[in-house]
């Protein structure tokens, strides 16, 4: 089969203008009188309503008869292809081509055959060929005399390194229809001697004038676009084509939002592509910031008062009305757009589309907006838009205000194809009112508050002017705003007083308050998490004021989404280190990276969306991703010394809690290093170590990479006594000394230590190795009677020791969580199944090997201490007590155990306990 015949034009109209002047449309119809009525209306409405366009029907009458019988695709393709720099005559050609361009969008944008954004496009990819047929033309002549250092004619193919940047709307590929277009002239001074740069930058400023000249310049065929370079860096001191390297130093120093913003839509549009796409990578730093950047939101609300000082736009009239810059005009909707792409493009590249639109529902999809947020919003924008080319092709005037007069709006409504314009005016109103109240109530949420001094807030409230977060008066602007609704919001918490007490802690402890209080402005359901942890958690609150750059987590979009795999963590925390240019940079990456996951676990926890269980193994999960990822970066900083690990190198043994796969919000890591130099005595670099001391270093820096802090603070506090001989043996072990002290010297207890061991990172053939020896001292033959013994001994010894606990502490003690984890290990040992590590399975275990054992208690035990444990630990420092713990804190624990009162709690605690230890006596005595 063959192509589908093309419809043909008169039957792809979908509406027509109204004519505003029906003087003129009887000699249309009569000139086009061939063509079906549809094609006579559809002009004959155009030039009733437009005086530009009826001179171009007129002008280009033959042209136009020949393509009103094609494709409208085909007519625009045909356009594109003779807008070259091969024309004998280039400035002429392109004015000839860009009035039939205009003409042609017109009508087809008229007869709703394209789109807006067709309509825009077309105009777009025209400005792309006649920039880059402009730039050749105008660079020829510096290169064929020889003015551009060691470059010639031959160069023109890649415009020896100069290339154009499409700002605004032509970046976005959203031309207007009259629009200026705004460009940034850059070329590449690595191409040149340093000696030669000034010479070739005089040539490339020359190349950019006449470029504009041929574009802009009016003459008897008009003119193709009116250009403006004031968007490059520094406009006011710089030359019109700027060096690569000269503007990267601008934006990385002094680089502002607007501009920030303004590369948004940057993208490269003629000239040398390649380069120009390269410096808009280099530029992705300045343009997207890693952290969420609320601080946008107050400089783009800034720019929103300045726009309406400036240009007297407070008025509210709709005759001569600024369209664009007005109240709920297009700018508000590119506002409240860029300004969340600003925010968060740097940690979301989805968010990242130069489009409106696309970029609307890109923030829907990433649930930054609501959907019917993005629907509305896209509409009015596309509404708006389409009202703005009206106004502009009436006489191509480069135009945003609406009619003076109410014969104006007669002809605009005409021009939209509504004889009433009175329902023009009533729609109308009811948008831009509509994106107004969008945007007042993304940039402005409230009104400021009354100063200190005229309020009768608390003493404590009238003390936060002392803080550091409120010492700006930019800061203070933006809290005055929020302060009302965060009193409001912690009066209504369980214990008021509690939760401001709580929330002046996370205030003081502030380093600055802009980019915090932006982020809390621009997000309600934040300032109701902060003063949830304010009223619950203290700690936390704390926490978070001296960590306050992990509240970025909580909206970047997948802060409510499943846990992933260890696997993923893995991979995800992988990617970040890739990027961090040196060790030290990724010492404090992965500590930023790991304390958002570790916020989201413990956020999660306190508002129930998991339990306790779900919780610890998350907490585990993060420490296991953090030794994987972490442990090669670590070997590598130590071989970039000494070489590479002799032998086959090292794994890292997850020892404890972390080797049973369940964590608390505070608990430190039980690891012990092992490795096999492989008979290789040294290792191969430029300062050679032998293999035991290399071990002791490299388990050194990894106990420090962990621990130590940094500037983002530390990731765990690590033990590494559970190694053979504790203290006394040498902190990395070899795996013959591994397999030998176990199978000779060992005590029960480190067998029974042994039974929650787990490979977590290092050489996947050590860690297999070291997984078999494991297997094998477990299922060796055990004397029953002396591993029962022995574990009466452990018992009777930490019977005598004070545990210095309140009712509330789960840990220490006869029937306690120790004492239960003791047993377990025994019975996992007794049982010789080396796969059993978590604490339920390994109370399964005694099922099998403890005569007559009440499994159900001492697993209900120890549920409930571990549910107290991961509550208390979240929210309480030290000791877990009904006076640490807060109203807030005693909800939450209350909530994860089930009991109706801290009372009923300890007293439940204290009887479990009391039946566990008689359980395990029990069990004990009967060997």
């Amino acid at each position: 089969m063959g192509e589908p015949m093309p419809i043909p034009f008169h039957r792809r109209i979908a509406r027509c203008p109204i004519p505003f002047d029906r003087t003129v449309t009887a000699d249309i119809s009569a000139r086009f009188e061939h063509h079906a009525r549809e094609t006579r209306e559809l002009l004959a409405g155009t030039s009733g309503c437009s005086p530009f366009l009826r001179r171009l029907v007129e002008k280009e009458a033959s042209w136009l008869d020949q393509a009103l019988s094609r494709d409208p695709d085909d007519v625009l393709t045909e356009i594109f292809a003779r807008a070259t720099a091969d024309s004998s005559d280039p400035p002429r050609n392109l004015r000839l081509l860009k009035g039939r361009l205009s003409l042609w969008v017109a009508l087809c944008d008229l007869a709703g055959i394209w789109s807006l954004g067709e309509v825009t496009r077309a105009l777009s990819h025209f400005a792309d060929r006649t920039i880059d047929c402009a730039l050749r033309s105008a660079l020829l002549p510096e290169l064929a005399r020889g003015k551009v250092p060691g470059h010639g004619p031959d160069d023109l193919h890649d415009t020896a390194g100069v290339t154009i940047l499409a700002m605004g709307k032509l970046g976005a590929h959203e031309l207007n229809y009259s629009s200026d277009i705004d460009l940034i002239a850059l070329f590449d001074s690595n191409r040149f001697d340093r000696a030669d740069v000034a010479e070739a930058r005089a040539a490339f400023v020359r190349a950019t004038r006449r470029m504009c000249t041929i574009l802009s310049d009016v003459t008897a065929d008009g003119y193709v676009f009116r250009t403006d370079l004031r968007l490059r860096p520094d406009a006011a001191v710089t030359p019109v084509c700027v060096a690569m390297d000269v503007a990267e130093t601008y934006y990385e120093s002094v680089g502002r939002t607007w501009e920030r913003a303004a590369f948004i839509k940057a993208r490269a549009c003629a000239g040398d592509i390649a380069g120009g796409k390269a410096f808009l990578d280099r530029l992705i730093p300045f343009v997207w910031r890693r952290h969420l950047d609320f601080a946008a939101i107050q400089d783009a609300h800034d720019m929103r008062k300045a726009i309406k000082a400036h240009k007297g736009l407070h008025g509210d009239r709709l005759l001569g009305r600024d369209l664009k810059l007005g109240r709920g005009g297009i700018r508000e909707i590119e506002f409240f757009t860029q300004t969340r792409q600003l925010i968060a493009g740097g940690r979301d590249p989805q968010l990242r589309d130069p489009g409106t639109v696309n970029a609307l529902h890109s923030l829907a999809r990433r649930n930054w907006i609501g959907t019917d947020v993005a629907e509305t919003l896209a509409a009015d924008y596309t509404s708006h838009r389409t009202l703005e080319h009206r106004l502009q092709m009436v006489a191509d005037a480069q135009t945003h205000l609406l009619p003076r007069t109410d014969e104006g709006f007669e002809r605009i409504a005409c021009f939209m194809g509504e004889g009433d314009a009175n329902v023009l005016r009533q729609d109308l109103r009811a948008r831009v009112d509509r994106v107004a109240a969008f945007a007042e109530q993304f940039f402005s949420p409230g009104e400021p508050g009354k100063p200190d001094g005229d309020t009768d807030d608390p003493a404590i409230v009238k003390g936060w002017a002392r803080y550091p977060a409120l010492r700006s008066p930019r800061a203070v602007e933006i809290f005055e705003r929020l302060k009302p609704d965060l009193l409001h919001r912690l009066g209504k918490a369980a214990k008021p007083e509690e939760a401001l007490i709580a929330f002046d802690g996370f205030l003081s402890g502030l380093p600055a308050g802009v980019q915090i209080f932006s982020l809390f402005e621009a997000n309600p359901q934040l300032r109701a998490l902060i003063v949830d942890i304010a009223a619950t958690a203290p700690p936390l609150a704390r926490y978070l004021s001296r960590n306050s750059g992990v509240l970025d987590a909580v909206i970047g979009g997948d802060f409510f989404t499943p846990w992933p795999s260890v696997p993923v963590l893995i991979q995800d925390l992988d990617n970040v280190l890739d990027a961090a240019a040196d060790y030290e940079r990724q010492l404090d990456a992965v500590r930023r990276w790991a304390k958002e996951w570790h916020f989201r676990v413990g956020v999660h926890h306190l508002r129930g969306l998991t339990d306790a269980e779900t919780a610890g193994r998350q907490y585990a999960g993060l420490a296991e991703a953090v030794l994987a990822a972490l442990y090669p970066r670590v070997t590598a900083s130590l071989a970039e010394k000494h070489g590479p690990p002799p032998g086959r190198g090292a794994m890292v043994l997850a020892m404890g809690s972390l080797g049973a796969g369940w964590l608390n919000a505070h608990s430190d890591l039980d690891l012990i290093i092992i490795y096999d130099a492989d008979g290789d005595d040294y290792s191969e670099g430029p300062r050679p170590l032998a293999a035991r001391p290399y071990y002791a270093r490299l388990t050194q820096a990894l106990v420090t990479a962990i621990s130590a802090p940094t500037a983002e603070g530390k990731l765990y506090d690590v033990d590494t006594r559970l190694r053979p001989s504790g203290r006394q043996g040498p902190v990395a072990t070899s795996l013959s000394s591994f397999r030998r002290y176990h199978a000779e010297e060992a005590w029960t207890w480190e067998h029974l230590a042994l039974t929650r061991a787990r490979p977590v990172a290092g050489e996947a053939g050590v860690q297999q190795d070291v997984a078999v020896a494991r297997a094998e001292i477990l299922t060796a033959p055990r004397h029953r009677a002396k591993v029962l013994a022995d574990l009466a001994d452990m018992r009777a010894r930490l019977a005598q020791q004070p545990d210095g606990s309140g009712p509330l502490e789960t840990k220490r003690g006869p029937g306690h969580a120790q004492d239960i984890a003791l047993f377990a290990q025994a019975a996992t040992l007794l049982a010789g199944d080396p796969s059993a590590r978590s604490p339920d399975d390994q109370l399964a275990k005694a099922r099998s090997y403890v005569a007559d054992y009440d499994h159900d208690t001492l697993s209900r035990m120890d549920r409930l201490c571990r549910a107290v444990m991961s509550a208390g630990r979240l929210v309480v420092d030290g000791t877990i007590s009904e006076e640490t713990l807060g109203q807030g804190g005693t909800m939450m624990v209350l909530r994860a155990t089930g009991a109706a009162s801290l009372a009923e709690l300890a007293q439940q605690l204290q009887e479990q306990a009391a039946d566990c230890a008689r359980i395990i006596s029990s069990a004990l005595a009967r060997g």
